[in-house]
């Protein structure tokens, strides 16, 4: 039960931030080189990992979702302090709340499921 909660919530995370992409990338960032694509390409890995956090009871799809979170999350820092391909973000919006708070929870539930995980061996 505590592995599907896990899951469950890993995959709301994941589902999360691939939301918030997508709705910054249709508001603003499609027009944006380089980080524009990279929303989307955001938008995709979210919903497919996702969907593989609650398809595929293994350690990969775990693995997968924190090291989105961690991706986003560094990538986001970056954006935040010297720049990220040029933009320059401030911290200062409802997306960027809540795609911090998403991204989080990809890494926090991701790691609670790898150690939740049934089966596990010591």
């Amino acid at each position: 039960m505590i592995a599907w909660t896990m899951r469950i919530l890993a995959a709301a995370g994941l589902l999360g931030s691939a939301w918030v992409h997508w709705v910054v990338w249709a508001d603003f960032m499609r027009d944006i080189a380089v980080v524009g694509p990279l929303f989307l390409v955001n938008v995709v890995a979210g919903v497919v990992i996702a969907i593989a956090v609650l398809a595929w009871h293994h350690w990969l799809p775990a693995l997968a979702a924190i090291g989105f979170g961690l991706a986003t999350l560094g990538a986001y820092v970056l954006s935040v302090t010297v720049g990220f391909f040029d933009v320059q973000e401030r911290f200062t919006t409802q997306a960027e709340v809540w795609g911090v708070i998403t991204e989080a929870a990809c890494v926090v539930f991701g790691i609670a499921l790898l150690v939740a995980r049934p089966g596990r061996r010591a």
